[in-house]
């Protein structure tokens, strides 16, 4: 068990964890049942894990690193079986103008690569590629409109 829980604080140590990560993590150490428990609770005493901590780093970190929209961050939170509090407060790292530059960014990116298709290939192609990042409906059909405008 000690030397179980030795290398579950270098594993959280080396980058934040979810809960469910250090469970499995837990699993892969031989350890089982109550001892789980035990570990992940002294993990958390000790501040080696902590779930909003957790959430906060992984949607700034998506968003900022890999340019993710809202809606596909939290699928991903919520697969890692993170609480909807700290998906909230996750979610509350990405700034709105941020959020909104980047996309426009990304959309004008994407549309200015389809230069030999159509008007309306492009952007449907573009809307699909924003979709698939996890931005919202509603903004990509702002910031396409913006395109469309600076075209005309």
């Amino acid at each position: 068990m000690k030397t179980a829980i030795l290398k579950l604080r270098q594993f959280c140590a080396y980058q934040e964890r979810s809960h469910q990560e250090t469970k499995y993590k837990c699993l892969e150490l031989g350890l089982r049942g109550e001892e789980v428990d035990e570990a992940i609770a002294e993990l958390i005493a000790d501040n080696f894990l902590n779930e909003e901590r957790f959430a906060k780093a992984y949607a700034g970190g998506k968003f900022r690193i890999k340019q993710w929209g809202r809606k596909k961050i939290l699928v991903e939170l919520k697969q890692k079986q993170v609480s909807a509090y700290c998906i909230k407060k996750g979610m509350e790292e990405i700034d709105e103008d941020d959020y909104i530059a980047v996309l426009h960014k990304l959309a004008e990116k994407k549309y200015q690569s389809l230069k030999g298709e159509t008007a309306l290939k492009r952007k449907y192609k573009t809307m699909q590629h924003l979709l698939q990042k996890g931005f919202e409906q509603e903004l990509i059909n702002g910031a396409l409109e913006q395109i469309a405008k600076n075209e005309a």
